[in-house]
């Protein structure tokens, strides 16, 4: 069991992403300190929505420089810290130029980076870190005789060559709990969200999630969605999982962080259902094989579409609810709050139902 003081900062890595901001909010509004790494302070513009937290709540917010491959960046901010909440990571989905250079080396080094920067700070005592259910299961195909996956398995199919993402989460994942067996000062648990949902707290985070919201705007999917599940989770269930996470005593180990499996038409529908007509949101499911086709067009690969599309997806959430008593919102909840922001930020043009 691993106590917490909750009167010693918080660090949360990566403050400005899109799980981390709610995670700042929340550890904000229940009353924590909160220290926060961002790549550049300096850029106001991106850090908007941290600003007028710490307006909010004055003195408990402070903001730190730190880059993934900047070795001992984190040290500043970590100082004094008990929990370290590390969130930072790429998520790219599409076309990726290099997927080393972009997604698994900064995962990897900046894993070790931070978790290095922990080693050597006394004061901490747990560290929770953002993985995802891509470093358990790599292409819903490997669930093959399988009821669900559960927090035992992890992802066997993913290179770099092949589901490069996934893959750099497998192995920051791995790089960091061989990091935490190789001491017993501070502990490690690790969050695994699906596809994460819901509304942001700034439009200038960059996420896969808005990229592959965006597909039900831009007409990609007005002539049928693939038949492709997907976990998905809303961000403020996920950010509320690691605040318990950090602060349960008894948290330990991988917990799944899933409402539910969703199709991209069943979320389609979800949305045409609040939204109406006005917007191409798909009816039909389109067949595999025009997928395969289209599939280099849209940035995948044919070996993706095979492997993915058309089988079936299951997370077990129960070790969640259980453990930390999570009453999960509805995916269809989380993915008709997140349209409706993108339509009130103006990063969607429609005619809604109204």
């Amino acid at each position: 069991m691993t106590e917490i003081d909750p009167t010693a900062p918080v660090l949360v890595t990566g403050a400005s992403g899109y799980i981390a901001s709610w995670i700042v909010r929340f550890l904000l509004e229940d009353g924590y300190t909160v220290r926060g790494t961002v790549r550049n302070p300096d850029r106001a513009e991106k850090l908007t929505h941290l600003n007028k937290l710490s307006e909010a709540h004055p003195g408990k917010l402070s903001l730190f420089k730190a880059d993934l491959l900047d070795e001992g960046s984190f040290a500043e901010a970590m100082d004094g810290c008990q929990l370290v909440i590390h969130t930072a990571s790429p998520f790219l989905v599409g076309r990726v130029r290099d997927p080393y250079e972009q997604l698994v080396r900064p995962a990897l080094e900046g894993t070790k980076n931070v978790l290095g920067t922990v080693d050597a700070t006394k004061s901490v005592r747990r560290v929770v870190l953002t993985s995802s259910v891509v470093a358990i299961c790599g292409d819903n195909i490997d669930m093959r005789g399988k009821a669900m996956f559960g927090e035992d398995d992890w992802n066997f199919s993913s290179s770099v060559d092949h589901q490069p993402y996934p893959y750099s989460k497998l192995v920051a994942e791995r790089a960091a709990w061989e990091i935490c067996a190789a001491q017993n000062r501070w502990d490690m648990v690790t969050i695994h969200p699906g596809l994460v949902l819901g509304p942001s707290l700034t439009t200038a985070s960059a996420s896969g999630s808005h990229t592959t919201m965006r597909h039900f705007a831009d007409f990609s999917l007005a002539v049928g969605a693939p038949d492709l599940e997907m976990g998905v989770v809303d961000v403020r269930d996920v950010a509320r999982m690691h605040i318990t996470a950090g602060f349960l005593p008894t948290a330990h180990g991988r917990y799944i962080a899933n409402a539910g499996t969703r199709s991209m038409l069943e979320l389609g529908q979800a949305l045409r259902a609040k939204f109406g007509r006005g917007y191409p949101f798909p009816y039909v499911t389109m067949p595999k094989f025009m997928i395969k086709i289209g599939a280099p067009v849209a940035g995948l690969t044919r070996e993706f579409v095979e492997q993915n599309v058309g089988w079936p997806l299951r997370f077990d959430n129960s070790r969640s609810i259980a453990e930390f008593g999570i009453d999960y919102r509805l995916p269809e909840e989380s993915v008709v709050e997140h349209f409706q922001q993108m339509i009130d930020d103006g990063l969607v043009r429609g005619r809604g139902k109204h």
